[in-house]
């Protein structure tokens, strides 16, 4: 229920690829920006960034670098509670957007 209202709401507001793995869900621009890890009562979110670089007010997210688990990135949040969508989906856009960003840099 949680992933369809990211997927309808939300997510395909990006332009973006979704590819759909044993262990987790990665959404993908050029390469993963997003992994959702589905566990029974919350979404383990990856996000592919640098937890330094990731500016987190509410103080949702985790450093998990040199973590093993599934999923890319040095950031993970757990989404839980319909409520926080907007801002766990301000998270994901950092995400998406220095991933775009990156892109069109390193293409000069």
């Amino acid at each position: 229920m949680v992933i369809g209202l990211l997927r309808k709401k939300e997510i395909w507001r990006m332009d973006l690829r979704i590819e759909y793995l044993k262990l987790y869900i990665a959404f993908k621009a050029e390469t993963n920006f997003l992994d959702v890890v589905p566990q029974s009562k919350q979404l383990r979110l990856s996000l592919n960034m640098s937890f330094k670089e990731i500016i987190d007010p509410k103080g949702l997210c985790k450093d998990v670098s040199g973590v093993g688990r599934w999923g890319n990135g040095d950031v993970e949040v757990r989404f839980s509670n319909i409520e926080d969508l907007p801002y766990i989906m301000s998270l994901v856009r950092q995400s998406f957007e220095r991933q775009m960003n990156y892109e069109i840099e390193t293409d000069k």
